[in-house]
């Protein structure tokens, strides 16, 4: 059982490889850039919710971790289809994760469309200092990253394990006040009772299905983020199958969502 949190995503950095590519992200000054302006356009000027470096590392550790109890049970589809090895699959899940939100720097309206234009550049130069013998790799996985990026948006579906993992993942990040839908602070609605009402994200190994996530809150409220984003997240996330969620409160499970069979 694992936490969804800011620091889950160095529990997953095992590989040399990803631990060098984490740290290029963390220093790269164009991607810290982007982070900060996508939050001076969704927070400040929209009032949305948190969509830069916190976001970030919040939703690659818990890709990460979803992607690692999913790859224990299969092959992963970039392997599967000869794009890499297991090791460049983990580095297209933490890039794809990281990078998802940039585009809205940009704007919110077509971000997953901005943010694949605006990593494009970054991944023609981080991924050549990663693989510097073998260009062609670098381009196959530059591919894939965007895919992550682009496929992240709820109307897109995703075409690999690797995608669907991020796009699962974005999803939740919606503990303590960290909704994915935005509300008004100050404002009393179902927005903002259902985000305040979540405590704690929790992902770990199911029985029903290999990924179970368990959404621990105080009041009934807080399934309306499952129901309006995780669960919309889940249904075009090719991984639906494999997906179970659990809504508790104060402990007790009120809702689950099986996983999605005829997926």
């Amino acid at each position: 059982m694992v936490v969804v949190s800011p620091n889950l995503v160095y529990e997953n950095l095992k590989e040399n490889l990803l631990v060098r590519a984490f740290r290029m992200l963390e220093e790269a000054l164009e991607v810290q850039t982007y982070l900060h302006m996508a939050n001076v356009m969704a927070v400040g000027r929209l009032r949305y919710n948190d969509h830069g470096l916190t976001h970030s590392r919040i939703t690659a550790g818990s890709a990460l971790e979803i992607f690692r109890i999913l790859s224990g049970r299969m092959t992963p589809t970039t392997v599967r289809d000869g794009v890499c090895d297991f090791e460049g699959a983990k580095l297209v899940v933490l890039l794809g994760a990281y990078l998802h939100d940039i585009g809205n720097a940009v704007h919110r309206t077509g971000h997953h469309i901005h943010g694949y234009n605006l990593a494009n550049p970054i991944l023609d130069r981080l991924l050549p200092e990663l693989y510097p013998d073998n260009p062609n790799l670098a381009l196959r996985l530059k591919a894939e990253i965007l895919h992550c990026i682009f496929s992240h948006d709820e109307e897109v579906r995703c075409l690999t394990v690797e995608a669907g993992s991020v796009k699962v993942a974005d999803g939740t990040d919606m503990a303590e006040g960290r909704a994915r839908i935005p509300y008004r602070t100050g404002k009393v609605d179902i927005h903002s009772l259902s985000a305040l009402s979540i405590r704690r994200v929790e992902i770990v190994e199911g029985e029903n299905a290999p990924v179970r996530i368990l959404v621990h809150m105080d009041n009934p409220a807080g399934v309306f983020q499952i129901e309006q984003v995780l669960e919309r997240k889940i249904a075009t996330s090719g991984i639906g199958r494999w997906v179970e969620v659990v809504a508790l409160e104060k402990g007790r499970e009120i809702k689950t969502i099986p996983s999605r069979r005829s997926e």
